[in-house]
Formats: structure tokens, sequence, C-alpha cells
């Protein structure tokens, strides 16, 4: 209780030593600006609807902010004034002042006059018609704020809302979808649903080729005499509206080209176009077959203009990923004489070959160190249908640098050619996809080598041909119907290396036998990550693989009960992944990101568990940061910490993580986090004891890390450093697995054992 009272006491000191330390600097008649406090209706006992947002809302369009505080204190305007005046431009004490730090905001900063109309004008906007606000100030020991008092009087409500009379093509659109309208009778008025409401009614013309129309051209007259705080919504078009607005435009001519520059543009325009259905293209080139922009431009000669042909046919050919410019020009003819317009689209490709280079150096926990080096050669409109063909190969090492095995070497070899076609290509089936985004036929061909040292080596081939579409730009599917996979190893079973390694790690040599996993696979993707402006953002992903189901009818069994393909096993399973997280703006700057991750694998037939290149791992820099990559489980098993390669796979996965992620300062970020999580396996293994999944003992046996993080978020990469140290250990006797008690960082026992350094790049999820 006493270190707790000389904790408060401290603060306390802390708090009113920076307070004071802030006011001191300030010349003679200045004071400090604190902030503004908004009242509602003091006299009146009621409350209005959702006073405590009104409030926060008010507060919020106040002008100036006050400076930044954090627990009562301000710690940006007090490195301000530590810093002191600069004598030089540059210089530490220059980038504290002026970057790190804050100037100190002023009461005469502060309009009340500019701040009392600001106020007033939002709530009329939100139908406190008779609204008025008046401020007024207080300071007191060189600090000071503003109070703001508001009377609303009563919200005012919409009684009847009138449109145009359908006497015309223009007032019939209006009018047929009237139904739609945003304005109901005993809602609220509020300015902002009247502006959707005109952005709503210029939507359903544009659909209707009025193209030169525009939300400015309608009024929306409010008529709030009519008694009760009652309001009639009247809907018209202005007197002023150009005559081009008030008519619809059809398509005359639709020119493409293809291969445009600015350099080309008065050649382009002076070639003899090749006429393709109702495209005219302007390509001396020959760049792209004329069947191409069939799939990219909605539009036809002789129909109205519509908006949604316009953003599906720009969409398509931005999200093509063949161009680097993409632009669309509507021309009227005859300067708004008559009711046509003509269509250039103009297109620039990007450069048909690009070579690319990536490099990724890694350090784990494990003392291994290593790097990895990409190279990926893409060709661009290979068949020129806009395809796109990539061609990379990969290598990496890592290599022990201290502890008991120092010296060991693991590296890995990997190429791939994917081919993307923008297109679906379905046997005897020609599919249509008219949303904004284009759909694509992918076939691949990969191999990669793995090599552990010289106790085994894995070679996996895998060739794939499926599909990926988007719904929109929220819901991505990729399915694959076919999918081959052929993993073999390279290993002296007589070897002592391998018979140790098998020793140390039960369960490895089920990972080291030859199989061919046949079958198909299917992913969802749903993100609304792109919109900034939402306060919660979700990602969810949903996988589901099969191997086996249909070779398995027609391939005979072995002595041993396994089918066989070539004399080698033809695997058998059913797995499932889902991984949902959550990102919630806590305030600006400020995010609470939560990932949970599960899976499950069913293996049948001749199969007692997944693939080892189908398995669930835990652990790592990704994963749950307190335990080393792929060292955790299966369930209470524990893998012995002298095995370097330690590769503990399972059939079914649980994992749960939270992070707090706040700015420090610039691009540099914190975070806190917990990880808990484990694997575990469908049928116990004999060697790994404990490794078996049973659900009344699941949440008992997590595992459970924290800690802290630093990153340097440069927007286009993110390096990331992560301290992590395990909280619960799963597999230490039940009721002694919360290991709190044991934290002792002054231990370098303790540190060695339980510390885990995490370097990656990117964020973890």
């Amino acid at each position: 209780m006493r270190n707790l009272i000389k904790i408060g006491a401290f603060a306390l000191a802390c708090s009113i030593f920076a307070s004071c330390s802030n006011t001191k600097y300030l010349k003679p008649g200045q004071n400090l600006y604190t902030g503004a406090e908004i009242v509602i209706n003091p006299d009146s006992a009621a409350k209005i609807d959702n006073q405590k947002q009104v409030k926060s809302e008010l507060e919020s369009k106040t002008r100036p902010r006050p400076n930044k505080t954090f627990l009562g204190l301000r710690p940006k305007l007090f490195i301000y004034n530590l810093a002191g005046e600069p004598k030089k431009p540059k210089g530490i004490r220059n980038w504290l002042r002026n970057k790190v730090g804050e100037a100190p905001v002023l009461m005469s900063d502060v309009k009340i006059k500019y701040n009392n109309d600001v106020l007033k004008s939002y709530l009329i906007s939100q139908g406190y018609l008779q609204a008025e606000v008046t401020g007024d100030t207080v300071i007191k020991r060189k600090r000071g704020k503003a109070i703001y008092t508001a009377l609303t009087g009563i919200r005012y409500k919409i009684n009847k809302v009138t449109f145009p009379p359908d006497s015309g093509d223009l007032t019939h659109v209006i009018n047929q979808n009237k139904d739609k309208t945003l304005l109901k009778p005993g809602d609220f008025y509020d300015l902002d649903t009247y502006k959707n409401e005109r952005i709503r009614i210029d939507n359903d013309l544009k659909e209707s080729g009025y193209f030169y129309f525009s939300p400015e051209h309608l009024i929306l007259q409010v008529d709030s005499t009519i008694g009760k705080n009652l309001v009639n919504v009247n809907v018209r078009i202005k007197n002023i509206a150009p005559e081009a607005s008030l008519k619809p435009y059809t398509i005359r001519n639709i020119n493409i080209y293809p291969s445009y520059s600015l350099r080309r543009d008065s050649l382009l325009r002076s070639l003899e176009p090749i006429v393709y259905n109702d495209f005219n293209i302007y390509d001396n080139r020959n760049t792209y077959r004329s069947r191409v922009f069939d799939r990219l431009v909605f539009f036809k000669k002789g129909e109205r203009y519509n908006r949604k042909d316009h953003n599906q046919s720009l969409n398509r050919m931005v999200n093509l990923g063949a161009f680097q410019d993409v632009r669309a020009e509507f021309l009227p003819i005859d300067s708004f004489k008559n009711n046509q317009l003509d269509l250039n689209i103009y297109l620039t490709p990007l450069k048909k070959n690009s070579l690319t280079f990536s490099v990724l150096g890694t350090n784990k926990s494990n003392n291994f160190i290593g790097s990895e080096l990409k190279i990926t050669q893409t060709t661009r409109n290979i068949f020129r249908g806009a395809e796109q063909l990539d061609i990379s190969a990969s290598g990496g090492f890592e290599t022990q640098y201290s502890g008991q095995s120092k010296g060991l070497n693991s590296y890995s070899l990997t190429g791939e050619a994917r081919l993307t076609l923008p297109r679906f290509i379905v046997p005897f089936y020609k599919p249509k996809s008219t949303n904004a985004f284009t759909p694509k036929t992918i076939i691949s061909l990969g191999y990669q080598l793995l090599s552990r040292d010289t106790v085994y080596k894995l070679n996996s081939f895998k060739a794939q041909y499926g599909y990926n579409w988007k719904e929109n730009q929220f819901k991505e599917h990729n399915f694959n119907p076919a999918s081959v996979n052929l993993v073999t190893s390279n290993k002296d079973e007589n070897s002592d290396a391998y018979k140790d390694l098998i020793e140390q790690n039960p369960g490895l040599q089920y990972t080291l036998e030859n199989q061919f996993i046949i079958g198909s696979n299917y992913n969802f993707t749903y993100t609304n990550q792109m919109q900034d402006k939402r306060r919660h953002n979700l990602y969810f992903f949903g996988g589901l693989e099969t191997s086996g189901n249909v070779w398995g009818l027609f391939t005979p069994k072995n002595s041993e009960g396994k089918r066989e393909i070539f004399n080698t096993a033809l695997t058998q399973f059913v797995r499932v992944e889902t991984d949902l997280r959550s990102y919630y703006k806590v305030k600006p700057n400020v995010i609470w990101a939560n990932r949970l991750n599960l899976g499950y694998g069913y293996a049948y037939g001749g199969s007692s568990s997944l693939p080892f290149v189908r398995q669930f791992f835990a652990g790592g820099t990704n994963d749950i940061r307190a335990f080393r990559a792929r060292s955790l489980g299966p369930g209470t098993f524990k893998v012995d910490d002298n095995v370097v390669f330690a590769d503990q796979g399972g059939d079914i996965k649980m994992m749960l993580n939270s992070e707090l992620r706040f700015k420090i300062v610039s691009i540099l970020h914190g975070a806190a986090f917990v990880d808990a999580g484990n694997i575990w396996l469908r049928k116990e293994d004999p060697k790994r004891i404990g490794s078996e999944f049973k659900l009344k003992n699941s949440l008992d046996e997590l595992a459970v890390g924290t800690g802290l993080g630093l990153r340097v978020d440069a927007t286009i990469f993110v390096i990331r450093l992560d301290g992590a140290f395990p909280i619960r250990k799963p597999y230490l006797p039940s009721g002694q697995r919360w290991v709190l008690n044991d934290i002792d960082f002054g231990s370098k026992a303790w540190r060695r054992d339980n510390l885990v350094l995490n370097i990656g790049i990117g964020y973890p999820f």
C-alpha cells in the first residue's frame, strides 16, 4: 500500500511539474488554450436525443484544437518547450522542437464568433432549426478554455415529400424511382440526408443517359412554417439548369487507342481504324487482339449512356493489370446541339517485359540467420490477349551461428511458372462476367527443393489449374479444380544423423514419406480494409481443400491398405481453415487488432495424418511469437530444445491474437500483444504423448505469450521487431502451466530460456 501511495504521489508531482513547466514559457499576456466545453440546454431537465454524441460532435468542430494530451499531460508541448529556440536551422534541437514537439495553442487563437456560427450551422443541419449558440472564455492561472452554450429547441421532422410532376422523360425517371427516396415522413430533418438524396437522383438520371446532369441542378425546398415542428420538402429542378443537363445522350462512335502515348497522338488519329463489332480500333502495331475489348468495354453503339457501364469499363481496364494509364473521354457532337457522344478510350500499356528482385534477411530465435533472393521475370500480353507470364526463381539459406549445433545449414531452391489469362477458360462452356472485375484463369507449375543440412532433402513438384474472380471490391474467390502435388524425399535411414533426428523429433518420419496430393481447393476472402474511413474493419479468409477423393475411387490398395500411384502413396484428406481478423480504431493512430485462426484436417483411407506440406504449425514470427517457429505442440508434447529443425505439425489448430498498435513518432510505431494457441493431432501419436485433440482439454492446453514490438512503417514496407515471452506453457503439468510468477527479466538464464526476438517484414496479421 505504501508503494502505491509513493507511485501516486510521484505521478501527481510529475503532472504538476509538467503543467507548470508548460505555462512558465508563455509570454506576458499569453494564456494556454486547454480545450472547449459544450453545454446543451442548461436550463432544461430533459435531454435531447443522442445528447452525448451531439456534444462530442460539436466539440470536435471547435477550432483550434488544443495541444495533444496523454494521461492529463502534454508531452509534445513539454518537448517543444524543453528544446528551446534552436540556434541553427538543422540539428537535434530543431528536430525535437519542430518535428517531435508541438507549439503552444493560445487563447488568442480562439475565435468565439466563428465557432458560434459553425456550431449553430451544424445543429440546424441536424434539424434543430431554432438553435442558438453563445460562447465565452474562462481563464485561470495562465490556462483557459472556451465554453459554448447551445440552446437547441425542438428537433424538426419531415411531414411530406413531393417530387416534380411527371411531365417529361427526365421527371419520369425521377418519379419512377421515388419509392427509393431517402426522405421519409416522420424522419428527422438532416442536411446530410438531403445531400445524399440529390446524389441518389443524379445516379438514377446518369443510368438513364443524362450525362451532363449534376446534383447541383436539384433544389430541395424546405417549408418549416407549417407548424408543430414539421417541415414539407419539395424536390425541384432548378430553373437555371443548363439545357445539356436536361436531355439523355446516346453513344455514337467508340474509338479505342490500345497503344496510346502523347508522342504518338497525331499519328494514331490519322490511322484507318480496324472496325470490330461496335469498336473503331486505332493501332498500327496490332498490340491486342480485337476480341479483348469485348470483355473490357461494356458500351454499345446507339445505346444510352449509363454510369454503370462507364464505371465497369474503367474498372475492368484498370484491374486488368496490363495498362499503366487508362482514360475514357466522352465528347459531345456539334457542341451540345444534339444528344450524341463519342467515346474515346486511351490505353497506355505497361512495358512488355520487367524484372524484379527481392532480398529477405532472417534472424530466428533458434540462432539461425539466413537470407533469400527471389528474381521474377514478367512478360505481359504474351499471346496478344492481355495475358501475363511470371517466371520466378528463388534461393534461400540458413545457418546456425551459435549453440550446440553450430554450423548446421539449411537451404531451399524454388522455381515457378505462372500464366494468368484474363478470362474464364472452361471446357464446353463460355461463362460471362459482367461486373467491374476481370475474371482470371491461372495455370502454374512449380518445383521446390528443401535441404536440411545432410540429414534429408524434400522435393516438391506442383501443377495447378484454376480460376480467380471477384464478386465486388470486398469479396474474392479462388477455385482450383485440378491441383497435383508430388512430394519425394532423399534420406539415409541408416545414418546416425537421421536416426538421432527421428529420435529427437518423433513424427518427422511421417513427413518424409513420398506422397501424391491430387485434388481440388477453394478459397474465399472478404475484406473492407480499403475503406480507411471506417472505424471497424474486417478481414475473413475461408479455405477448403480435398485430396484423393475422386482418384481414390479408381486407385487400388497395396498390401498395407494404402492407395498408390506409381508406387507412391496417394494421400486422402479434407482440410478446412478459417482466419477472421478485426481492426478497430480506438482513436486516431491507435488500432486494436484481433485474429482468430482455426484449422481442421481429416485424413482417411491409408493416411493417418495430413501430409507435411498441408499440416498446421504453431510458433514463430507471425504466429505465437513467444515460441520459436514450428516448435509448439502438438498438444502437451514438447520437442527437445536442442532439436534444430522442430517442424512439429498437426491436424488441428486454434490460435487467437490480440495486438494494440499505436504511433510513437513519425514512421516509428509500437505494439503490445498477447498470443494464444496450439496445434493437435486428430489421433494420438504413441511417440508424442499428449498430442491428441480432445475438445474438453483444448482450452487448458493453449500456450499463451505476450510482449512488445517496434515497427518502422514507411507505408510501402514495414520492418518489425517483436520481443515476446511465454506466460503459459502447455507442456507443463496441469495446474502449473501459468508461469507468471517465474518472470525475471534480471535473470540471464530466464532470458535465455524464455525471451524470443522476432524480426519480420510486414505486420503479423
